[in-house]
């Protein structure tokens, strides 16, 4: 999946899907750098090299606007195409899978960032706050200091991942399931952790049994 982004890359990022919006065509590297008091046009084109190289964009280093956003759906420029990157652990952390499964094209309304991205719940660690095995959930990129305890998130934890309620205690970050049979991860300083994003929705599909008992 693609590697989270900093403030000013995420910045970057929801400008460059704005102005192609708008005007059909993207800002030149001037006007980037413009808009957010950049002078030197190797900055910024440093800061899109590094939105090609975690997988947000594809550029022609040689154009000054040869930028393509991935994931955007211009056929129907009201759309976004979101990308689903398969299952992720809810009751024990598992390897996520690095590769695009498919995509879920949806109104921007629905979604706080351009940047979200769909992952599968594999486990039952999150069940008592109604997160089930198998629901799809809607992942929005968010800064770890933004976070507030108890929000729901989904992390890298030592090339891992999982789903779980957000607590920092001082220096220590303590992720917990809202599961009594599973125990906390407690994360030191020197452990290799990265908040993914924070879980703002998720999708479940109905089996037949339960819709048929619901129509009865």
């Amino acid at each position: 999946m693609p590697e989270p982004l900093s403030k000013i890359e995420r910045r970057i990022l929801d400008y460059l899907v704005d102005y192609l919006r708008k005007n059909t065509y993207q800002p030149s590297i001037r006007e980037i750098g413009k808009r957010f008091g950049i002078k030197s046009t190797k900055t910024v084109s440093e800061y899109l090299q590094t939105l090609a190289d975690k997988g947000y964009i594809e550029r022609e280093a040689s154009r000054s606007r040869g930028v393509k956003i991935l994931g955007l759906n211009l056929e129907r420029p009201e759309a976004i195409s979101v990308p689903f990157y398969g299952k992720i652990a809810a009751g024990r952390p598992a390897l996520s899978q690095e590769d695009v499964n498919s995509e879920f094209t949806l109104d921007p309304k629905l979604i706080g960032s351009p940047n979200a991205f769909f992952l599968q719940v594999d486990g039952d660690s999150m069940e008592q706050i109604g997160i089930l095995d198998g629901d799809m959930v809607l992942v929005e990129p968010i800064d770890e200091e933004d976070l507030q305890n108890a929000e729901v998130v989904a992390a890298r934890l030592g090339g891992e991942a999982t789903v779980k309620r957000y607590f920092r205690r001082g220096d220590e970050v303590v992720l917990e399931p809202a599961n009594s049979d599973y125990a906390p991860i407690l994360v030191r300083e020197y452990d290799d952790f990265v908040v993914l994003g924070r879980v703002a929705c998720l999708i479940r599909r109905f089996a037949a049994k339960q819709t048929q008992v619901v129509g009865g």
